[in-house]
């Protein structure tokens, strides 16, 4: 359990009131879903607010993984949003292949492009996306592409921060209000590396079998035929434990890596845009 969302939020409840009432004045509304903690809080609130005029959009690519198709579709199912699959081809984009550091720039360029087509084919007055209040904190090179196609960021308008966010997922019954941030795959390839389909499907299999090996929340950083895995802090006296250690060098090497790193600093949300932000 995530202790930020165990606590009280005062202003949370009259933000969410603000957020509702953003979106009662659409007409109708595409909400980018990801799944993820705040994409579902706002794909739940349209639902709420504008019921049928609301429409959830997932987006397929190489750089979304199988369990993270799993959870959407879990959490579509749960709450009974209306909901479809769309594919969108950034890796048609050389920009987006080079992986330079505007690389999310050019994956949500073409999400929202594919997104502002179907509003236009559809009817629907506009487009969302999840952005919050501490988003803005980090390298987001992705709202500028929200700008520049006139995507709304209803809970960042709101002021709503990811902690407020997944308090008021957990009282609204989500079960992704303690759902571990999961970007996309191509988070996880350091800048200047090209990206191919083959090279994050090898990231996959590695976080696949560590999450099957008990750690929900890790990152396999690529270098190559060098994994470098990150796990929350407090799990890691366990994974250097010589049996752990042992079945996940061997698991990874089953993946493709040749060689494996266990990151003694734990996992680090966002620490590839460590270099950037400096």
């Amino acid at each position: 359990m995530r202790g930020d969302a165990t606590l009280s939020h005062g202003k949370a409840p009259e933000k969410q009131e603000r957020l509702f009432a953003s979106l009662s004045r659409l007409d109708s509304l595409l909400v980018a879903f990801s799944g993820g903690a705040d994409s579902a809080y706002l794909a739940w609130s349209a639902h709420r607010v504008l019921r049928e005029r609301a429409l959830a959009l997932t987006a397929l690519s190489p750089s979304f993984s199988a369990h993270d198709r799993e959870q959407a579709a879990a959490f579509v199912q749960t709450v009974g949003l209306r909901h479809e699959w769309i594919k969108t081809q950034e890796f048609a984009n050389p920009l987006y292949v080079a992986n330079g550091v505007e690389r999310c720039y050019h994956c949500k360029n073409e999400l929202f492009r594919v997104l502002g087509q179907l509003a236009t084919e559809r009817g629907f007055a506009a487009i969302a996306y999840g952005m919050n209040a501490d988003d803005t904190r980090d390298f987001r090179p992705g709202h500028r592409a929200a700008g520049e196609h006139n995507v709304l960021a209803p809970l960042l308008d709101a002021g709503l921060t990811k902690a407020e966010i997944r308090s008021l997922s957990r009282q609204a019954g989500l079960p992704t209000w303690d759902r571990p941030a999961s970007p996309c795959l191509s988070s996880r390839v350091p800048f200047g590396t090209p990206i191919t389909p083959e090279v994050l499907a090898k990231i996959e299999r590695g976080e696949a079998a560590l999450r099957g090996l008990g750690f929900p929340q890790v990152r396999l950083r690529y270098y190559g035929e060098l994994a470098r895995v990150e796990i929350p802090r407090e799990e890691l006296p366990g994974a250097f434990e010589a049996p752990m250690r042992e079945r996940i060098v061997q698991l990874l090497r089953r993946a493709g890596f040749a060689r494996v790193i266990i990151d003694p600093n734990g996992y680090r949300q966002g620490s590839l845009n460590t270099a950037i932000m400096e």
